[in-house]
């Protein structure tokens, strides 16, 4: 019998957020940390800590990049185009390109392919890639180009496929048959992007949440309070979002944002019976 799952999306929902929230629920930190060693990247490290947001304690989720990949804050960072022209506009913002382009970009198919190579039960590996098709299909559409001529920017890349593997191993060792998610409630205003400003939710999450009908609340805070990766992560759990009239909880997980808001900044993850 599995486990039922309410997913609290009161200060939103990110990658490294969810990761949080179910290393806290009691999530294989073995198996997950397997996983991330298992994969054909490099360039970053993991970090569980545990931190206070708002006084509660929280279990922080945190991919560190080396240098090479890191200054950088979007959950991914998207290109399009053949690479020239993509290395032509951007080779001036970063000199480290040069010495990197020859995976400069990742394609959907190239993230896929890295998944496949990591050791990981196949339903997790299910679940990873139907995140990663589920944000590749959103960002395709909030650009215009077709799904195969998306390109994640390399930076992105690393700390998205890591965020994904680390969310879809720790949902499945979980073992959830019920996800619950009523609500993701996300701020407004503007979020400074590689391209310029974006309106918030950022296209790619109003897409996803267009796709997969996922309920939205926009608060007063002023930020991105749901990332792309988050988004596609809720989309690819929730079964429902229509709670229970009544439930036991049994046990609850909290994982901390990285970013200071006046919302708590934590998603709360709840067993339910």
């Amino acid at each position: 019998m599995g486990h039922k799952l309410y997913l609290e999306c009161g200060s939103g929902i990110s990658g490294d957020m969810f990761v949080g929230a179910m290393l806290d629920l009691g999530a294989d930190q073995k198996k997950m940390e397997e996983a991330l060693q298992s994969l054909p990247v490099d360039g970053f490290k993991t970090e569980i800590t545990r931190v206070k947001k708002s006084g509660l304690d929280a279990c922080d989720f945190n991919v560190i990049l080396d240098h090479a990949h890191e200054n950088h804050d979007h959950d991914m960072e998207y290109l399009h185009g053949d690479h020239h022209h993509a290395e032509h506009h951007h080779g001036h913002e970063d000199h480290h390109h040069d010495e990197h382009h020859h995976h400069e970009h990742r394609s959907p198919e190239d993230i896929i392919h890295i998944i496949g190579h990591a050791s990981m039960t196949d339903s997790a590996r299910e679940l990873a890639c139907k995140i990663v098709k589920i944000l590749a299909n959103a960002e395709a559409k909030a650009h215009g180009v077709p799904l195969e001529q998306v390109h994640f920017h390399e930076v992105g890349a690393v700390d998205s496929i890591v965020d994904i593997v680390a969310a879809a191993v720790c949902a499945d060792s979980l073992n959830f048959d019920e996800v619950y998610i009523p609500q993701l409630n996300e701020g407004r205003g503007m979020v400074r992007c590689q391209h310029g400003l974006l309106p918030i939710p950022v296209p790619a999450v109003a897409n996803i949440i267009t796709d997969h009908h996922l309920k939205l609340h926009i608060t007063n805070v002023d930020g991105e309070l749901v990332t792309p990766t988050g988004a596609a992560i809720a989309a690819a759990l929730r079964t429902s979002e229509q709670l229970p009239e009544q439930f036991v909880i049994e046990k609850v997980g909290i994982g901390a944002g990285k970013r200071e808001y006046e919302c708590v900044g934590v998603l709360r993850a709840m067993m339910i019976a």
